[in-house]
């Protein structure tokens, strides 16, 4: 008697993975479109990017305690959501405010743990090795930013105005004995400047850093060193007053 053959059993159809893969898409799209820029936190999504990559030449929150953590800077002391959609909505005035000179790399607005960060290029205010401001330069530009300090999306918020070099030496007849003095001096001129512009002075604070805290540490091209000479003007976050 002849042996039946077994027939082999029937592969599992794959038809739902198509509509799987429909149903995922249309899951990305609805969440996509519930996503609402306006009420991120770009200073908060700027210190989550740079404890990502574990860089704090920038200034980010690093995921490893450290010096920031030991300054209170801590999960604690981020912002409410209240006062992060605040900032938020000062990043994009301070934006919209400066565009016609971020243009022209006078200015740059960028966002880290400490706040806000308007940018000044030293080389376009400021002449070699002098604290002395040109104000042929930079007249408009400290205009535009005491406008920018009135604005009711950084009201009642301090400030913070930082001096930095690069790693070259002064010289040897200037009146600062070193990139120290000069950076603290830069730093001191345009906060006194901005006062005749009518801000207040005691809703801020000076500090100059020398070459000790670059945007580009190597200082290996003149363009990095420019980059790194400049006067940072910081509406500051919530934990760094």
């Amino acid at each position: 008697m002849a042996k039946k053959e077994k027939k082999e059993p029937a592969k599992p159809s794959t038809a739902w993975q198509g509509t799987y893969g429909d149903m995922i898409t249309l899951m990305l799209c609805f969440f996509v479109m519930l996503y609402n820029p306006d009420e991120s936190d770009a200073i908060q999504m700027a210190a989550l990017q740079a404890s990502i990559s574990n860089n704090n030449t920038g200034g980010g929150i690093s995921l490893s305690p450290g010096s920031l953590a030991d300054m209170g800077n801590v999960v604690s002391a981020l912002p409410s959501m209240e006062k992060g959609k605040a900032l938020g909505s000062a990043y994009k005035k301070a934006v919209s405010s400066f565009a016609p000179m971020q243009k022209s790399n006078k200015v740059t607005i960028t966002s880290d743990e400490r706040g806000i960060v308007i940018s000044l290029a030293s080389d376009s205010f400021f002449k070699q090795g002098s604290a002395e401001l040109d104000m042929e330069e930079a007249r408009d530009t400290l205009r535009n930013i005491s406008v920018f300090f009135r604005a009711e999306e950084v009201k009642g918020r301090r400030w913070r105005i930082e001096g930095h070099t690069d790693n070259t030496p002064v010289a040897a007849d200037s009146e600062f004995p070193s990139n120290w003095e000069l950076s603290a001096a830069r730093a001191a001129n345009v906060l006194h400047y901005l006062s005749d512009f009518g801000v207040d002075e005691k809703m801020f604070s000076i500090a100059g850093y020398a070459d000790t805290r670059p945007k580009f540490p190597k200082n290996s091209t003149e363009e990095e060193r420019a980059y790194n000479r400049r006067v940072d003007i910081i509406v500051l976050d919530d934990g760094h007053f």
